[in-house]
């Protein structure tokens, strides 16, 4: 049975174990969330956990609610720069980074215009990565409740805590943080290269109305 997803911006690892181990729709119908992996992530820096988000452009109010698919990147600011300094600050030392650069830096190089576009052009990436298919079947319509769907939209949202066992991996500034779960899973592939795979592999999710 398939199960539904939400695109994210580079997902978390719990969202990245559920596309190993699953087959997987996405669902582009749905209205846009705040406060969710849809325009952000987070990665691990010398001070912790630390966000980055991608800048929306918001519509008035009186329009209602804005499809997720019509969502479009503000670039007045410049995010991207900021973004990818802020990955090479954090990540220029792991083990893997410079291994990967090449395939990631290229998100940063090109104006990004639709949120959603960009956020499946990078799970996209990652899955070339991680040498797995990237998912392409995506809903036709927004269902409230899946019917023949086992229903991980949840999972996008970032005020929810994690419920995932996820065993410590050796994390750039693990000699002055603890070891911080479940973050985007850049962390995990810079910090464990070719081993991220069997790690989302066995990992255990699961799902109410599985």
């Amino acid at each position: 049975m398939k199960l539904l997803l939400h695109p994210g911006y580079f997902l978390n690892i719990a969202n990245f174990a559920a596309i190993v181990q699953h087959d997987i729709c996405w669902e582009v119908h749905d209205n846009y969330q705040k406060q969710t992996y849809r325009n952000r992530c987070y990665i691990c820096t010398d001070q912790g956990a630390h966000m980055l988000n991608i800048p929306i452009k918001h519509i008035g109010k009186k329009k209602g609610k804005q499809k997720y698919a019509e969502v479009q990147v503000d670039n007045d600011y410049p995010w991207q720069r900021q973004h990818w300094r802020t990955l090479e600050t954090a990540y220029r030392t792991s083990p893997f980074f410079e291994f990967y650069e090449d395939d990631i830096a290229p998100l940063y190089q090109t104006k990004v215009e639709s949120l959603m576009d960009f956020n499946l052009r990078s799970t996209e990436i990652i899955c070339a990565c991680l040498q797995i298919s990237m998912p392409m079947d995506r809903t036709e319509t927004y269902e409230l409740h899946t019917v023949d769907m086992i229903d991980g939209r949840h999972l996008v949202n970032s005020k929810t805590k994690s419920t995932i066992d996820q065993p410590p991996y050796v994390q750039v500034f693990n000699d002055r943080n603890n070891f911080v779960p479940n973050l985007s899973v850049l962390d995990l592939l810079f910090n464990e290269g070719t081993n991220a795979l069997s790690y989302l592999k066995d990992l255990k999710i699961d799902f109410p109305n599985a």
